[in-house]
């Protein structure tokens, strides 16, 4: 899709590796589609009042926070030990600012004490209990980690730890393993922002850390190029900075956004893949949405519409 320069543009996505199409209700499609429109319409409305990127983007995520259709926030995997850890991100592509948490037990909304964290500037990057405490004295809302539990990701949890003894953990499908929430955004100013959260993948090591708070792995937003958010296997993504990688292929080499996002896909696929997507937006506008899962949580929006999608449509 293409976008006319200038004109503020919003996508998102919502976890590549979605429910298979044959599996997926038709209660459950209108669930996730209607949390994906929703956090479209969110990050959109700051665009439209002439607000920034970095507002739009953290707007969107909030709203994929809140939905139990997507694995951040409420809804967030369970790991190993039964519990949640959350990690979030988020980077400004005017100022190169840029905030995260890692392992949080306890913030409602992890996005916005990455928000907070890049505001701040200096720490960049909190972990755990230590980023659950920045938090909460700053004002954000904290809850039980009972709070991000579902039911549906309870089963998930059963179903892998299942697969983990019987050895045949690695026959998972992506849906079963992981998934993301990101959004990017190209406000009127020309400026371009990136925020991603997840709860990690089913039955991770507690402790374990992915690519979505690791800035240039699954989260970047540079004004000279472009912004982008991953989902997917995480330590593919760290090994080959992939966010920053899609950056590197537009400003030295010259390829567009659609050449450079397909191509980082490509290379996780090469080193062993298990599923990745991403969105991004480059600084005339142009959107990208590329995965090479059955489907991934997805759509755009600007002001001549809003498309939202789940698998090939």
């Amino acid at each position: 899709m293409t976008n006319t320069a200038g004109k503020p543009v919003i996508a998102i996505h919502g976890g590549a590796g979605t429910i298979s199409k044959a599996s997926l209700t038709p209660e459950a499609d209108a669930a996730a589609r209607a949390g994906l429109r929703n956090a479209l319409e969110a990050g959109y409305a700051v665009l439209a009042g002439g607000g920034t990127a970095l507002d739009a983007v953290t707007a969107a995520v909030v709203e994929l926070e809140s939905h139990p259709s997507f694995n951040s926030g409420h809804g967030a995997a369970f790991n190993q030990g039964g519990t949640h850890e959350l990690d979030a991100a988020i980077m400004d592509g005017q100022t190169s600012l840029a905030g995260a948490v890692a392992g949080a037990k306890r913030i409602k909304h992890p996005i916005l004490a990455a928000r907070a964290l890049a505001q701040q500037a200096d720490p960049l990057l909190l972990i755990g209990e230590a980023a659950d405490t920045w938090a909460q004295e700053r004002g954000l809302e904290v809850v039980e980690n009972s709070f991000f539990s579902t039911d549906s990701r309870r089963e998930l949890l059963e179903r892998m730890l299942e697969r983990q003894r019987q050895g045949t953990a690695a026959q998972a499908t992506a849906q079963e393993k992981h998934g993301t929430v990101g959004a990017v955004a190209l406000d009127a100013h020309g400026h371009l922002a990136a925020a991603t959260s997840t709860g990690g993948y089913t039955a991770k090591p507690v402790g374990r850390v992915g690519d979505s708070p690791i800035i240039g792995a699954g989260t970047w937003a540079d004004d000279l190029t472009c912004a982008v958010s991953g989902t997917g296997k995480g330590e593919l993504f760290i090994r080959t900075a992939l966010a920053h990688s899609i950056h590197a292929r537009m400003l030295y080499a010259g390829e567009t956004l659609a050449q450079a996002a397909q191509a980082q896909i490509d290379e996780t696929g090469r080193l062993g893949g298990g599923g990745a997507g991403l969105c991004a937006v480059d600084r005339h506008g142009n959107v990208a949405l590329p995965y090479d899962t059955e489907g991934m949580y997805r759509g755009w929006m600007n002001a001549d519409g809003v498309y939202v999608a789940i698998h090939e449509e």
